[in-house]
């Protein structure tokens, strides 16, 4: 066979396989086992459906902002249960969409819709994967604005460094995670103060830090995603509540 024509062929593979494997991620990255009730406004929570965002607003008064990060190509709506649980215990909640679920592109759009302006409200940053790189990363970049920080299933930051922050810090990782292992989530202990919070989730990977498909990469869980998720809203809900 002609190397001209082999290489041809041996290129359009390539292509067909890279495009197979990226709607493959990101068909698994999709929503999986939520009630669609969770996504419905009722007499307790107002929910508003934008493209830059879903918020869950409680009917009662708050003054506690809960804004969260989706992890790179995860669907926002994989992190809705959680979400509006924080919603139901008295706080706003608000899942920010990521321009083609991408965690490092639009992370500085709740500064420039507004959503950090009432100095009322307390305002708690929250990302997971990807999305806690960039939490971290706006926290860096826009001292004052946020009051406390909280990291879920990621290694980051790894290249800033927070250990002067005197924000208060919450991070979350798995003992299965294939992603974000505990090894590599505490190898970076010392960009972030030496005050921050660290909960290990015994049996937690990283698919189950949200509704979706599992990850490539990552490793089995040996808890229920319900059970991790518990644990994780148990966790926050604590944090926020602290003083």
């Amino acid at each position: 066979m002609n190397w001209k024509k082999t290489r041809k062929i041996l290129r359009v593979i390539w292509i067909v396989f890279g495009v197979g494997f990226l709607v493959w991620m990101f068909i698994s990255m999709n929503v999986r086992g939520i009630d669609g009730n969770i996504l419905e406004s009722n007499s307790s929570i107002h929910v508003e459906r934008q493209d830059d965002y879903t918020s869950f607003t409680p009917a009662s008064s708050y003054q506690k902002v809960f804004i969260f990060y989706p992890g790179a190509l995860v669907h926002p709506d994989a992190y809705a249960p959680l979400c509006r649980k924080i919603a139901e215990n008295g706080y706003q909640t608000i899942i920010i969409n990521m321009p083609w679920r991408m965690a490092t592109k639009g992370y500085n759009k709740i500064r420039g819709m507004g959503m950090l302006s009432d100095s009322t409200k307390n305002y708690i940053l929250a990302g997971h994967s990807q999305g806690g790189k960039m939490a971290a990363q706006f926290v860096y970049e826009n001292p004052g604005l946020i009051d406390r920080l909280i990291l879920l299933g990621t290694t980051h930051p790894r290249d800033i460094n927070l250990s002067s922050s005197e924000i208060p810090v919450l991070k979350l990782y798995g003992s299965n995670d294939g992603v974000a292992s505990a090894g590599k989530v505490l190898a970076n202990k010392s960009n972030l103060p030496s005050t921050a919070k660290y909960i290990e989730i015994e049996g937690g990977n990283h698919s189950q830090f949200g509704y979706y498909g599992f990850q490539l990469g990552d490793s089995r869980a040996d808890i229920t995603r319900e059970e991790q998720q518990s644990i994780i809203l148990e966790e926050i809900l604590h944090f926020i509540e602290s003083e």
